[in-house]
């Protein structure tokens, strides 16, 4: 025990000494637009990739200038965005024609050329731009799926917390050495899901009794009224499933609740029409079969060192 703690502290001091250049081992620094930048290859709509950059601390990148539409059409070479183009941040998704970046730069101020016949807003329906690889650009549909790039901006005095992140809503618990998040906006399970994988982290998985009470202890410092958009507030999700099985219920990791704690609330697991398929965890500190299309609070847990380079 006595080792471990030893560990943590060591690792922990070793995280608050790193500068914000190490922003996360999945984005790599560019020195020509001084920011980090990251490819998802995955197409993804405009609405989902914009929200994915969000969550990971960035926003979807735009061409800002004629330096960084060479970063972008470099970062597309030998991959499958080379061929299909990336969304762009920029967008007129608030009002027709009106193109901006997510930063807010006007179309209008960006070193872009349209496709030959572009812009062409078909069936006045095309309020996202992609760029592709020899760097022009077209209007399309927002709905449809294009990979994209993220991009964070290095900012002065930035640096990673002793959860090795820079999102300060994170906090280190010795009793397990994880780190927890709980989420006041109410998303549904598999939004649920995602905003933890892009933090880094994952739904909570409870190991213990003790770990059930650090999670009813953190549960406790929201109030109802503090939870956002809810479908229930006395509830919150945590990380298992029924993977497709009713009631056989396993963690998002794929370990059988018999192996870590599986108590569940009285009369519980009920499993309600239409069917209750995704993890749940009560005020109580109890567990639960939720509804998994149902909005409710969720905790994210991550370990400290979740989004370090293992070759740093």
């Amino acid at each position: 025990m006595e080792l471990s703690f030893l560990f943590y502290f060591f690792l922990v001091l070793a995280i608050s000494l790193v500068e914000s250049y190490q922003f996360r081992y999945d984005y790599k620094f560019n020195q020509d637009i001084q920011g980090w930048i990251k490819l998802h290859q995955v197409p993804a709509t405009w609405a989902d990739a914009r929200l994915r950059c969000h969550l990971e601390g960035a926003n979807l990148a735009s061409p800002q200038n004629f330096k960084f539409a060479i970063v972008l059409m470099n970062t597309l070479k030998n991959s499958h965005a080379e061929r299909t183009g990336i969304f762009t941040g920029i967008h007129a998704t608030f009002s027709k024609g009106d193109f901006h970046s997510i930063e807010g730069i006007p179309l209008t101020k960006m070193p872009l050329q349209w496709m030959p016949f572009e812009p062409d807003n078909k069936n006045n329906n095309e309020n996202c731009i992609v760029m592709h690889s020899n760097g022009t650009i077209a209007d399309v549909n927002c709905n449809e799926v294009f990979p994209y790039v993220c991009y964070r901006k290095k900012s002065k005095d930035e640096v990673l917390t002793e959860c090795g992140t820079v999102d300060r809503d994170y906090h280190l618990d010795p009793r397990t050495g994880s780190c927890y998040k709980f989420h006041f906006i109410a998303r549904n399970w598999t939004r649920a899901f995602m905003t933890c994988a892009a933090e880094g982290a994952y739904l909570a998985i409870i190991n213990n009794d003790a770990e059930a009470e650090l999670l009813k202890e953190l549960f406790a410092k929201y109030p109802q009224s503090e939870i956002r958009f809810p479908n229930i507030k006395n509830i919150a999700f945590v990380g298992f499933h029924d993977w497709g099985e009713r009631s056989v219920w396993t963690t998002i990791h794929g370990q059988s609740l018999e192996m870590g704690f599986k108590t569940f609330e009285v009369n519980q697991p009920d499993d309600q029409p239409p069917g209750q398929s995704c993890g749940g965890f009560f005020r109580s500190g109890k567990l639960d079969d939720s509804t998994c299309g149902h909005r409710m609070g969720f905790i994210c847990e991550k370990s400290i060192d979740s989004l370090l380079d293992e070759n740093e």
